[in-house]
This record gives structure tokens, C-alpha cells and sequence, in this order.
């Protein structure tokens, strides 16, 4: 991800990620029956230092919600979780889908890691959700992956609580699978692969039969971010002023100086 401004998820991005998944379903239909597959993992990270991403587009939902538009409020939504809801699934396709998380994954941004078969994370990154700072609460899959991860009793909890946690503790909870020291990211994601190239179809075949056991599917999500919706727009003017209040603490942040750019993606 490099994203212009502040690195949330926007319309223009949530219309990249749709894309991205369409490309690479195209890929697979027009590789040939019998052929080795065009792709065995695809992963997603964040070209921005010290933030994979901050979550949703909190201006977008502060003037949707000003405006009482509802169904702008709730395609947004509805983007969202299609983009969450085909990581997760693995776009339906033969393939492993690794998260790399180096920085900061907060909010929505939280919500997208967690749709991962393997999340790695860097041990200073940070992962939180602040929704229920300003009354609201993390519609966008948070409930759903979480519940299937832990329990739904934990993840309420967790949910409530708006508190940060560390890559170790989400690694004892189960939610990282791997905690890579900072600055190494990229290469414990390659030494992942280079592990377990030879095991992919049965890891596969794994996570495969752990979403059997514990479905989520479209419409649950959806079904989710209805009640998200509606519960937003009960939202008052000091709440939606704490939302914006974030939303500048997000661009005073990104405005610091910073490291340089990693290189160039895998």
C-alpha cells in the first residue's frame, strides 16, 4: 500500500483492493488447466514506515454522517467487507495469503490484517481498535474474525476495551502467527515461503478446513456493518468532534519526519 494522505482506507483504495482481487482471479482463469498455478501466495503490506494502516476513512464518515447519507455510509461498508471477506477466503482460489504488518494497524486497518491466513508482524507494531473512543464500534469484520479466532466473549471484550496491542501479546492470543524483529519483516515473510514452499497444499488444505469449521460469509459481514451504519449515524456533534479530533492527530502524524522508504514491494 502507498497511499496519498492519510493511509486509510478510502474510496480510491477500497476500489484498488477490488480491483487487485479481480486481476488476480483473471490470472488464474486464463492460466491453462494443468498448468502450475500463476500465483501460490500474494502479500500485503505497507510502504509507509512505521503504519500499515490507520482504518477507516474517518473525514468520508464524519460528512456522510453530517449529510445523514446513509447509503453512501453503507456502500462504503459494504466495499470494505467484500475486500475483507475475499482475503479471507482467499479469493477462492489455491493460493496462501500472508499480512505484513510494520507499524501501526489500527481500526479497520486492524480488521484487514486479521483476515490473513498468516499475519507477520514486526515486534513494534501496534494494533488497536479506538472506535468505541467516539461511540461507535469496528464494523467492518472485527466481530466476525475475532470471534472465529478467539471467542465471541473475547472479542467483545477486546472490542470495548479500545486499548493498543503489542505483536507479542497478539502472538500469545493466537491472532500473529509470527513476530519478526523490526526491520525484518520482509525477510522472515520470504523465509516463511522459502519453509514452506514444499507444504503449501496442505497448509492450504488447513486453513481451507479451519474457515469450513468456522464459516464467515458475505452477507454475515454485511449484516454487521448494517447495525454499523445505523449505529453511526445516531453518532452526536462532541462524538463525530472526537472522530475528527483523530483524524487530525492521523495527519499531524503523518506530517513528522520520518524514516526513509523502504524498497522497492515484493
Amino acid at each position: 500500500m502507498r497511499p496519498h494522505g492519510i493511509p486509510s482506507f478510502t474510496r480510491t483504495m477500497l476500489r484498488e483492493l477490488i480491483a487487485f482481487r479481480h486481476a488476480i482471479q483473471q490470472l488464474f482463469a486464463m492460466s491453462k488447466a494443468g498448468a502450475d498455478a500463476p500465483l501460490r501466495y500474494v502479500v500485503a503490506g505497507s510502504r509507509l514506515p512505521g503504519i500499515y494502516n490507520l482504518g477507516g476513512d474517518l473525514g468520508y464518515f464524519a460528512t456522510c454522517i453530517r449529510a445523514g447519507d446513509r447509503e453512501a455510509l453503507r456502500s462504503y461498508a459494504y466495499d470494505c467487507v467484500d475486500a475483507g471477506y475475499h482475503v479471507y477466503v482467499g479469493f477462492n482460489l489455491p493460493i496462501i495469503t500472508i499480512g505484513l504488518v510494520q507499524g501501526d494497524a489500527l481500526g479497520g486497518g486492524f480488521e484487514g490484517a486479521l483476515a490473513f491466513d498468516v499475519l507477520v508482524a514486526e515486534r513494534s507494531a501496534k494494533f488497536g481498535l479506538p472506535e468505541i473512543l467516539f461511540n461507535l464500534f469496528p464494523g467492518m469484520g472485527a466481530f466476525s474474525f475475532l470471534s472465529r479466532k478467539l471467542d465471541p466473549a473475547r472479542a467483545q471484550r477486546m472490542i470495548m476495551s479500545g486499548r493498543m496491542y503489542s505483536a507479542e501479546e497478539l502472538f500469545e492470543l493466537g491472532l500473529v502467527d509470527i513476530v519478526a524483529e523490526d526491520g525484518q519483516g520482509e525477510q522472515a515473510v520470504r523465509d516463511y515461503i522459502t519453509r514452506n514452499t514444499r507444504h503449501h497444499a496442505v497448509h492450504r488444505s488447513i486453513y481451507q478446513a479451519r474457515r469450513r469449521l468456522n464459516p464467515i460469509s458475505l452477507q454475515e459481514l454485511r449484516d454487521i456493518t448494517d447495525v454499523w451504519v445505523e449505529a453511526a449515524m445516531q453518532l452526536t456533534s462532541p462524538d463525530l468532534h472526537r472522530m475528527e479530533r483523530l483524524m487530525h492527530l492521523q495527519a499531524q502524524r503523518l506530517a513528522e519526519p520520518c524514516a526513509e522508504s523502504r524498497p522497492a514491494a515484493m
